[in-house]
């Protein structure tokens, strides 16, 4: 078997982060699409936008809520709405806090999928920002361990606060999404000039940054949208994009926490309007990556 990630440089480091805990909502093992190689990612609760695309609505809210699916429960008062007492699992608990010991123990447990194909542990969310001290720490802690780490962002944070989080990183998967600045406040309450500041302060500090872009019909599904990407991108040398086309896999997410689905009935990209995306972006210079 071939190693492809750093043996450990300290197996002995010792940091004491007992009081820190982070708030997650799910640990997803074996992905291949956040990141290079085998990743086990971390999805943190929380997020301060609101994209009406959102395919986790349960990670927005930074509190852990409780859901009932109703074609489970067998009305035996059991659980009280309590999860931990249900008998068939029709009340669930969405997002638990973790130390920052547990957290690694947990990522920790697929070590050997890292080291064996290059990958590591990405921190999405939500929105990884919002708890940036919690996450700043753990992926330096798993750097000293020799484990490649990613994150997954919208960028948009102090520019402190964000270059310290990135430069514990290999590879930052940054989103570009509304690119008017009016329109990215309005529909998705994003502060696009600090993000395009953002993304510009980590290209000049030499974090590894990949670009993504996700297609949604009626917001970046746009020609203006995409060449407004492409003109932004073109100083900074960059040679990988990603294209994210829209889905419709959140709206069963969306039914179960009783909340609108405003993109209900929105046909996904077709393939001629991915082919034309990728066309722009490939012409400009890109090795492009559907799906991340």
């Amino acid at each position: 078997m071939t190693l492809f990630a750093a043996q450990r440089i300290n197996c002995d480091v010792i940091i004491d982060e007992g009081e820190l805990t982070a708030r997650i909502f799910n640990i997803q093992r074996y992905s291949l699409n956040d990141g290079h190689g085998i990743r086990t990612v971390v999805f943190f609760k929380g997020c301060p936008h609101h994209c009406p695309w959102c395919a986790n609505p349960e990670s927005i809210s930074g509190k852990i809520q409780t859901v009932r699916r109703v074609a489970k429960c067998i009305h035996c008062a059991t659980c009280l709405n309590d999860a931990d007492e249900c008998p068939t699992g029709a009340t669930e608990r969405i997002g638990r806090d973790i130390s920052f010991a547990a957290l690694e123990k947990e990522v920790l447990k697929d070590e050997v999928f890292f080291r064996a194909s290059g990958g590591g542990v990405t921190l999405s969310g939500g929105e990884v920002l919002m708890q940036a001290a919690f996450a700043t720490r753990f992926l330096k802690r798993l750097k000293s361990l020799g484990i490649r780490t990613a994150i997954e962002t919208a960028g948009d944070a102090a520019p402190e606060k964000v270059l310290a989080l990135a430069q514990q990183c290999d590879e930052v998967l940054f989103d570009l999404k509304i690119m008017d600045v009016a329109q990215a406040k309005n529909v998705l309450n994003m502060h696009q000039s600090r993000v395009l500041e953002n993304f510009r302060l980590l290209v000049e500090a030499d974090v590894c940054v990949i670009p993504r872009v996700p297609l949604i019909p009626g917001y970046t599904l746009d020609l203006d949208n995409m060449q407004a990407i492409i003109n932004f991108l073109a100083p900074m040398k960059l040679t990988e994009l990603h294209l994210l086309p829209f889905h419709q896999y959140g709206e069963p997410k969306y039914q179960l926490l009783g909340k609108p689905w405003q993109m209900a009935g929105i046909a996904p990209p077709d393939e001629r309007e991915i082919a034309q995306m990728r066309r722009m972006a490939e012409d400009a210079g890109y090795r492009v990556i559907i799906g991340g």
